[in-house]
């Protein structure tokens, strides 16, 4: 079975050096997603989807959906197994919580670690944040998707909404996927991001 984590690792390389909010940031982070699943060393498209891929679908850059983010620490978390869409259960801890306003409403996610990752010097310092909001199933994957972040030195982060990808499952059934927790379904269409895989 392959691992997710994989997919994690390959965008980690890209955001942790484009966290600020722009719409050059967010536009360079969708050419770059474009080029790794163009790539047959790294992409998670089947062999005869990648005959055909030239571009993913993204919603319109829309700096309204990044915003800074209040971080809530919670360094007394236990590792937990994180349930997926196979019988894998990949380990993670909660590193905290994250509160924002975005169109005039408050929302919290948590954001996790990756126990297996936090082991490797290059990725200590990523956090992994799923989530399902009013367009899963309605014009982005149902299953949810993913942002990756870093730990920031204060107390608040920037959350680029535009950045959200969807889980390699999206396209291959054979990859394991996290499943966003109940928690991280926030209720407001989030149109950002890549939306929902339809082969052309």
């Amino acid at each position: 079975m392959k691992n997710i984590l994989t997919a994690g690792v390959l965008l980690l390389s890209f955001m942790t050096g484009a966290q600020e909010c722009s719409k050059e940031n967010s536009l360079a982070y969708q050419k770059e997603l474009n080029s790794q699943y163009a790539n047959p060393e790294e992409s998670p498209l089947k062999k005869e989807d990648l005959k055909t891929f030239k571009t993913l679908d993204f919603y319109p850059v829309d700096i309204e959906y990044c915003v800074t983010a209040k971080l809530v620490r919670t360094p007394d978390e236990k590792p937990f197994y994180m349930a997926t869409t196979t019988s894998r259960k990949p380990r993670y801890r909660k590193f905290g919580e994250l509160i924002f306003t975005l169109k005039g409403k408050e929302y919290k996610l948590d954001v996790f670690q990756s126990v297996d990752m936090m082991k490797i010097e290059e990725y200590k310092n990523s956090l992994f944040l799923p989530f399902t909001d009013l367009t899963s199933g309605n014009g982005s994957y149902g299953g949810g998707r993913y942002i990756d972040l870093k730990i920031p030195t204060g107390n608040t982060i920037q959350i680029d909404f535009n950045t959200a990808y969807n889980p390699y499952c999206a396209y291959n059934h054979d990859y394991s996927c996290p499943i966003p927790p109940e928690q991280n379904d926030i209720l407001v269409e989030i149109k950002a991001g890549v939306k929902e895989y339809k082969k052309h």
